[in-house]
């Protein structure tokens, strides 16, 4: 039978009159639970608290999709604790060794607070230490699974430039050839002064055209013009080359110009050389756009997440929201338009690192989650007195009145199972908070917006 001598080598007990602790005792009841027996099974009805005596268990099941384990040992007090709301037990409870347990029923909670009001202090802070850790826990897992998505998008937004140069490279190889041949054609032929000014002038006339290229259906007339001109001159194999000097705009009356300086043979080589130097420059610009794709989105990535940067600082506000749509932008160009509405004169706030970006990255996300990938996004920033205002706005279908005040409470989300955690709201308030900063919600059908209010920098 438990003793009042061990109840009080339990932390929670420690210093507490025996009177008190003979009735906790006389309340309870003594469990005695064999290797791998199992005092409690996940489901089941939270009507007990539990005071471990001797031994060492341990509490296993899955939360929130993921598996859980956690270690109980002699002197822990487990299960059902006054205050707590659970309503039925998350995991499965089994002893790893001989352990004897007291079982405190909840039956007894409200005469356990008149008669021991020192126990269920500390019980209350040892659900305020539970809670706290499960919150962790979460957030941790929340940054994680908002870094998993984040990096998915990133790699894809990576890989489409990365994949578009590396394409590029590989048909300069060929295209080098081809010019490589086309110059040892030419370079056997003995052309004059004027013949090799006529070449060269067709060649710079298309390579210098910077303009848009013409549309589909310009091209497809000029390509069956040229293939006309090139049948006439007795080149009948050229229809490639007709379609590469159409998409640069160039005309008839530029083929039968340099035709009328050459022979066949000689303007065949010409014409072959300056095709593939225009796809080849053609393949560099897009080798450049492809370069400079990934250059801004490793700068992205690195303001976003503050790289080599001091963890406070003067940051400005429309930058880092900038920043935060170049990182998500796989996500918002499957169907989200974005409006910008920027103060004109620039607005600092103090950030702690990366922070504020994550509040934009969470609202956003939610954003467009709301408006189902399709849909208005709307930005705007101004000035509030000594206050920098951000609000971010969708067209979604809004937040229910019931659901408004609860938006911003930990672990509450109107997802489904798996898909959320209900911390990116909670996070967000927080992070705001500690910028000494306010976020207010309005919402109806067609216009949800979160308001931001953070202090401008320096207090200017």
């Amino acid at each position: 039978m438990a003793q009042t001598s061990e109840l009080l080598l339990v932390p929670a007990f420690a210093g507490l009159p025996e009177s008190q602790l003979e009735w906790f005792i006389s309340q309870s009841q003594e469990l005695d639970v064999k290797p791998e027996g199992i005092y409690v099974r996940q489901g089941d009805p939270a009507d007990a608290m539990y005071v471990v005596l001797e031994g060492q268990l341990q509490a296993r099941g899955e939360l929130g999709g993921e598996a859980v384990t956690i270690a109980i040992k002699t002197g822990d007090v487990t299960g059902l604790l006054p205050f707590s709301r659970m309503k039925q037990f998350p995991l499965i409870g089994k002893a790893l060794t001989h352990s004897r347990l007291l079982r405190f029923p909840a039956a007894r909670f409200p005469e356990l607070v008149q008669k021991m009001p020192e126990l269920v202090a500390r019980l209350v802070g040892i659900m305020s230490d539970r809670i706290r850790e499960t919150t962790r826990v979460e957030q941790q897992r929340d940054r994680l699974a908002a870094l998993g998505k984040l990096s998915a998008g990133l790699a894809h937004e990576l890989n489409n430039p990365a994949s578009a140069a590396k394409r590029a490279t590989t048909q300069l190889r060929d295209l080098l050839k081809q010019v490589k041949d086309a110059a040892h054609a030419l370079g056997a032929r003995e052309l004059t002064q004027a013949q090799r000014a006529e070449i060269e002038k067709l060649e710079a006339s298309l390579v210098q055209k910077d303009g848009p290229p013409p549309d589909a259906l310009t091209v497809s007339t000029l390509e069956d013009q040229l293939d006309t001109v090139l049948r006439s001159h007795g080149q009948n194999d050229l229809w490639q080359l007709s379609a590469n000097l159409a998409r640069k705009g160039a005309t008839p009356a530029l083929l039968e110009s340099l035709f009328a300086s050459l022979d066949p043979d000689t303007a065949r080589a010409a014409l072959c050389r300056i095709s593939a130097s225009l796809e080849i420059y053609g393949l560099l610009n897009e080798i450049e756009s492809s370069t400079s794709r990934i250059s801004d989105l490793v700068r992205a990535i690195k303001e976003y997440t503050f790289m080599d940067q001091a963890p406070v600082q003067s940051v400005d506000i429309v930058r880092s929201l900038e920043t935060t749509l170049t990182i998500m932008n796989h996500k918002l160009k499957r169907g989200v338009t974005v409006e910008r509405d920027y103060h004109p004169v620039p607005l600092l706030v103090d950030s702690f690192g990366s922070e504020l970006n994550q509040v934009w990255t969470n609202i956003i996300d939610n954003a467009v989650d709301a408006m189902h990938g399709s849909g208005t996004l709307r930005v705007r920033t101004s000035r509030d007195d000594g206050s920098v205002v951000v609000e971010i706005g969708d067209t979604g279908p809004g937040i229910p009145d019931d659901v408004q005040p609860h938006i911003f409470e930990p672990f509450f989300t109107t997802k489904g199972v798996g898909e959320g955690t209900g911390l990116g709201l909670d996070t967000v308030q927080r992070i705001v908070r500690k910028h000494q900063g306010s976020i207010q919600v309005h919402s109806k059908p067609g216009d949800t917006r979160f308001r931001v209010q953070l202090p401008v920098a320096g207090g200017k």
